[in-house]
Order: C-alpha cells, then structure tokens, then sequence
C-alpha cells in the first residue's frame, strides 16, 4: 500500500489459509481455514482485499472485487499483488523472542559437548548471566543497530509481529533502559513488537552471594523494577522463569499477581528443564501463556486443560530450537497437550545461549518433526494461537474482515511445503497493515 494506493489485492493464489474463528485447540488446532483454487482459472483462484491496512474481503476474486466496488474503491486505488499459485497466510507471530542483547555464547557449546548443563553453567556465573555483563556494557547503538539487524531477517522469513522481552540487565536502570530501546524499534518498524518485562530471568549478579538470594531479588523487583516498568509504559506483560535453580513457584506467584495489580499481563517460563509447578501457576493467576514446557508435569497439563474448559485459556507456548539446542533428552509434549484441548503455539526463542536461531520457518519444521504436530497445527501456532498468546488474537493473527492486513504470501503452492524444506526461505511477499514490506527480489 502506498500513500496514493490505500488497497491491496492478492489474487491468483493456489491457497489462502484464512485461520478465521479464533483460538485454536484440540482437533480445532488443525482447522486452518482453507480455501483453494478448483478450477485453475483466474475467477475460481482465492483472493484477499485489503483498504486503509485492514483486511475488507477473503474469498473468489469476482467476490472480492464486488466488496471493493461496493465500498467505492476504485481500480486505481489498489495495488495488485500476484500470487503466482503461491500460499497466503496471516503474518507469522513470533510470541517467545530475546531480541536485545549484547555478544555471543558460543563457547557454551563446547561446554555442553563436555557435560555441562545449562543450570551448572548458569550457576557458575555464565549463561545468562554472561549476556547480562555483555549487555550492560554495550551502548545504545550497539544494541539498535543489532536488533534492526535480527528484525530485518525476522521479517524477510515472513513475521510481521514479534514479541521482545527484557531480562538482560536485571537491574532497574539497565531493564528500564532495554525497554526504552524496544520501543524506539517498535516505532521504526516495520515488525510489530510486544515488549515484555523478564527482570526475573536470572538472580542479579549483585545478589547471588546473598542468603536467600531468589527471594530477595524477587523483592527487589516487585518493589523497585516492576513500578518503574509500569510507569514507563512500554512493557504490556510480566514474565518469570519459573524453574528449580531459578525462582520458584511461590516467588514468582508474587512476582506476577503484583505485575498484574499494575495492569500487566503475565506469562512464565515454565517447566522447561524439570517440573516446577510452572504450568500450574500459569493456570491459577490467569497468564496469557506458560512457554517452553519441555518438563511440563502431568499435573500441569490438567491445569492447563482445566483452565482452558472453563474458558480460561492459557496458551502452551513450545520453543522446540531449544530443546534442540540444548540437547535435552526429550520435548514438550504437544500431543498431549493437544488431546487434553490445550491451545499451542510456537515460538522461536531467539537469543544468544538456547536458539541463536531467528527462522519461524525451521521452528515449523520442528514442531512437525520433534513435536508431531501437522503442518496445519504448526500454522495455526504461528499465526492465530500466537496472537492469543500475545493478547492480540481480536485483531491479529487471521485474515478476516476488521483485522490487521498482516500477511505473506508464499512460494510454493500449499502450506504443507511451508515446513517440508528445512530450513529454506519461501517467502514471496510479506505485507504489514496493508502495505509491502518485504519482497523477494527478482531472480
């Protein structure tokens, strides 16, 4: 869409996979709304509309076209966008992303080879605590000119919405501080971001020789941080890592019911490296989503069935890059949770320690291949379960008339390729609130 052209009309596609009605879950996960060409012909070919960064229309071309006519559009206020017999679908959401941080650990990986785990290193002063000294000490600029980098690649694999946590300062000043950066991001564009508050992803530095350090920094940021965040204004939601070695089920109970006295949504990792009550308690206080869940316990897969019965959904957010990263010896287990009617989505987890991996593309081909999920499953995780996870699913994450006209156009001819090429990038076009974004450039 530009200034002189507020429509938009993709046409000639081989499927446009609508993810129209909302959150998905149980058999519903694989309803991904589809409308496919019969014919072969132009007419008979599934089109979406789109006026002033809204979607107006999704149906046949004749179709759409009627409803642009009667909403008095004229021919050359639309930009055209061919298909070629690709697949559109709603923009991918990336509900689970560290994107702000300074460095690498790539040494960890020789210590992981050597038998180290992921808690002894952190514990040990590396791991995230690593990327915190690293963080603290890179400047603005550093740190902008790194996520427009990350973002740019992000985009170019078809996100159009991201969410972004803090968590690599962990002190007041430094959370605040990547927070401010998160929103100079989300002005430039042209990702949609989701700031989230993580003071509580590690035991600051400063504390951990303390007695009782968990609880103590826990403390501090319920009574330092967390009203400093609110007041800012950036960060929509809370998050903890819930996780035995980190914060307990107890300490991060207060965490998040303060966090939301304070207008904050809230989210946990949870259950990623041993059963922690984290699935449970992400039920109890209502959060938007439990992530990771690679340890989630029985008694936390009925929390979470429960919750989403009585109609209180708390979306399982799996990362499996990082399961793969980290050579854990197993997987959340998305089958069960999709049986017990637990909403999934997926997420990459970008950051410099578990995933230094930006591609929702291979998180796809992941979930198919490590999770189980359909093809079906996993676009529906990215697109209107991510939405949900993020509490956006009113306006994102669907083509359906009134929503965002997020959405990208695909190479190839059906969704099930979507995950089939590891690691490949099939994005044709990918257009944010009715404008494009992103285009492969011609070979």
């Amino acid at each position: 869409m530009t200034a002189d052209r507020p429509g938009l009309l993709v046409h000639n596609a081989s499927e446009v996979a609508t993810l129209a009605g909302g959150l998905r879950r149980a058999a519903a996960q694989a309803d991904i709304g589809l409308l496919m060409a019969e014919s072969g012909g132009l007419a008979d070919a599934p089109a979406v509309a789109a006026y002033q960064g809204r979607i107006v229309a999704v149906g046949r071309l004749p179709d759409v076209e009627a409803r642009l006519t009667g909403l008095g559009v004229a021919d050359g206020a639309i930009e055209r966008i061919d298909a070629r017999r690709g697949t559109v679908t709603p923009g991918l959401i990336d509900p689970h992303t560290h994107l702000l941080f300074g460095g690498t650990r790539h040494a960890e990986v020789e210590l992981r080879q050597r038998g180290h785990t992921y808690l002894e290193i952190l514990a040990a002063g590396g791991g995230i605590l690593q990327t915190v000294r690293m963080t603290r000490d890179a400047s603005d600029e550093a740190l902008l000119d790194h996520g427009r980098r990350w973002l740019a690649e992000m985009l170019s694999h078809g996100v159009t919405t991201a969410e972004v946590k803090s968590g690599y300062g962990l002190d007041m000043d430094s959370e605040l501080r990547l927070l401010a950066l998160y929103g100079r991001l989300a002005q430039e564009g042209p990702v949609e971001l989701v700031p989230t508050f993580l003071g509580a992803h590690a035991i600051a530095p400063e504390y951990r020789d303390r007695p009782d350090a968990a609880r103590q920094y826990i403390d501090s940021v319920i009574s330092e941080q967390l009203p400093a965040v609110a007041e800012q204004g950036i960060a929509r939601s809370c998050d903890v890592f819930c996780e035995r070695g980190v914060f307990s089920a107890d300490d991060s109970r207060r965490l998040l019911n303060r966090a939301a006295e304070l207008g904050l949504a809230t989210r946990l990792h949870a259950d990623e490296i041993a059963p922690s009550g984290g699935a449970e308690l992400a039920a109890e206080v209502g959060a938007l989503s439990a992530d990771h869940l690679g340890a989630i316990s029985d008694q936390g897969i009925a929390a979470l069935a429960a919750a989403a019965e009585r109609g209180r959904p708390v979306v399982a957010t799996l990362l499996p890059m990082t399961s793969f990263y980290l050579e854990e010896p197993g997987y959340a287990p998305a089958r069960r949770m999709i049986e017990a009617g637990i909403p999934v989505a997926l997420g990459t987890d970008f950051n410099p320690g578990t995933s230094p991996a930006p591609n929702t593309q291979l998180a796809m081909s992941f979930a198919i291949h490590r999770l189980r999920l359909s093809a079906a499953e996993a676009l529906a995780a990215l697109t209107i379960n991510a939405a949900a996870a993020l509490g956006m699913a009113g306006s994102h994450g669907s083509l359906e008339p009134g929503k965002h006209a997020d959405l990208v156009v695909w190479q190839p001819d059906s969704h099930a390729l979507l995950p089939y090429w590891l690691g490949a990038n099939l994005v044709q076009t990918v257009v944010k609130r009715g404008r494009v974004v992103f285009q492969l450039p011609s070979i």
